[in-house]
């Protein structure tokens, strides 16, 4: 569709400057109802209302996979954590013990 129909075309400005112009409008007009809202208490309180609702279902969610002994996201990151530092560290283990045999196994070839 032809941006001058869009636009509304204005003689004598190109079509980057009427979009400019119009943009810059809409963002002002945005603006001024985002400054009426927060401005205005009801909205504010539904706001609040509304994330302290969402605040309460977390932790009902949380109290009831506790109720049934369910373990939570958090929960199951933690314990991932973990056996990976676990996973590492018995990696670290086996490679010692590796060099040990080795060491173990050049002692027994020298004594031969």
């Amino acid at each position: 569709m032809n941006p001058r129909l869009l636009a509304g075309y204005i003689p004598g400005m190109d079509d980057d400057s009427q979009q400019s112009g119009i943009r810059a409008r809409g963002e002002e007009a945005l603006g001024d109802l985002a400054q009426a809202l927060l401005d205005n208490p009801i909205f504010g309180g539904a706001v609040s209302k509304t994330l302290g609702a969402g605040e309460r279902a977390v932790q009902a969610q949380r109290s009831a996979l506790n109720a049934l002994s369910m373990a939570s996201a958090e929960d199951l990151e933690r314990i991932e954590r973990r056996l990976r530092s676990l996973s590492d560290r018995l990696e670290e283990l086996e490679d010692r013990v590796d060099e040990l045999l080795d060491e173990h196994r050049r002692a027994n070839q020298r004594s031969v």
